[in-house]
């Protein structure tokens, strides 16, 4: 990707007008207090901001609505529902009605039981959205998923919102295994949260290759929630290290994040995690800032367009990485440095190619 840094301007007469020239092409700095975290005390939190950035082809990638809409579409092109109650649900749609309700309810009708069978349209719809997500990967958005691996194989942990599995298509073609992980699958989920399995993606609303283990409902965590063990270890996370949001406009707002996490730590003023968002409007750039403050959440301007967001990550990444190597035991510094470079080389040409 083209960097704007150390890019030369004509001499121009107006001094205001060059600095504001350079000042709009200069790359955001990286903040010192996230920048000299170690890779192992971060947990990366992958919204659909990434996911759109990735496949950006794909609508039921953008938004919680978008994912709706793609299934109801998908319900109506396999003739699973009747016309007025497809006409119900889209009025739904439009009226913006309770989005988790309006999904509960398609799922519970694209999953009708027949005395003790439950059928499988749902799972069928969702392999219809999600149909081909490998060949609609574009290269910016294979670029910060380059950085999030990255970071995962120094040490960090991976959480996400999202259903899709774009994370691990892309390191398998990298040679790295990651593995899908949901809460109904507790005994994995709580060795993830004691970093066990740090190469392993926990999906908190499950994944949409296991369509038994998605949960749109805060209802649907009773049995997880019940299981202090799991919940106690997954919370102590969130007050021992330091999350990292990413596409992540309205996360800390989800009821499931909320139950996980916010509702359980008690002084918020202690933590230290970060948002990065692109800052397009100055007075609501701000106003998420205080809010976030409240939270324990610092809000870092990436840049002012989602452009901008690969370059700034791969720079935070890379800083991350080769400081873990040259500072901590994870080998000898000059043959990690060299043996990280190589990697490095190696998953740029892939990626290239």
């Amino acid at each position: 990707m083209a960097s704007a840094v150390g890019v030369k301007t004509e001499k121009r007469p107006a001094a205001d007008s060059q600095d504001a020239d350079s000042n709009a092409k200069k790359p955001r700095k990286l903040l010192p207090s996230l920048k000299t975290k170690r890779a192992p005390e971060l947990v990366l939190v992958i919204g659909t901001g990434v996911s759109s950035a990735v496949a950006p082809q794909v609508p039921a990638l953008r938004s919680w609505k978008g994912l709706i809409q793609a299934l109801l579409d998908a319900a109506n092109d396999f003739d699973l529902l009747e016309e007025e109650e497809s006409r119900r649900f889209q009025k739904h749609m439009q009226e913006d009605k309770n989005l988790v309700h309006v999904a509960h309810d398609l799922i519970q009708k694209l999953s009708p039981r027949t005395g003790n069978v439950r059928s499988t349209f749902f799972k069928d719809c969702l392999y219809e959205v999600f149909d081909d997500l490998e060949c609609k990967m574009e290269h910016a958005g294979k670029h910060l998923l380059r950085s999030v691996l990255q970071l995962m194989e120094s040490g960090a942990l991976v959480l996400t919102t999202n259903f899709d599995n774009l994370l691990e298509i892309y390191a398998a073609h990298q040679d790295t295994k990651l593995e899908s992980l949901d809460l109904t699958d507790e005994k994995k989920v709580l060795e993830w949260a004691q970093e066990k399995r740090r190469l392993s993606v926990l999906h908190i609303h499950g994944v949409y290759t296991n369509p038994s283990g998605i949960v749109l409902h805060p209802a649907g965590y009773q049995n997880v929630l019940r299981n202090t063990e799991v919940m106690r270890e997954i919370q102590k996370l969130y007050e021992t290290k330091s999350f990292v949001f990413l596409g992540c406009g309205r996360t800390v707002d989800d009821t499931t994040f909320q139950a996980l996490f916010l509702e359980a730590v008690k002084h918020k003023s202690d933590l230290e995690h970060f948002m990065l968002v692109r800052r397009e409007d100055v007075g609501e750039f701000k106003k998420l800032r205080d809010n976030m403050l409240d939270k324990g959440i610092k809000v870092i301007s990436y840049g002012d367009e989602y452009a901008d967001l690969p370059e700034y990550f791969e720079r935070l990444a890379n800083e991350i990485c080769n400081r873990d190597v040259s500072t901590n035991g994870w080998g000898s510094p000059s043959q990690n440095a060299e043996e990280q470079q190589n990697g490095f080389n190696s998953q740029k040409n892939l990626l290239q190619g």
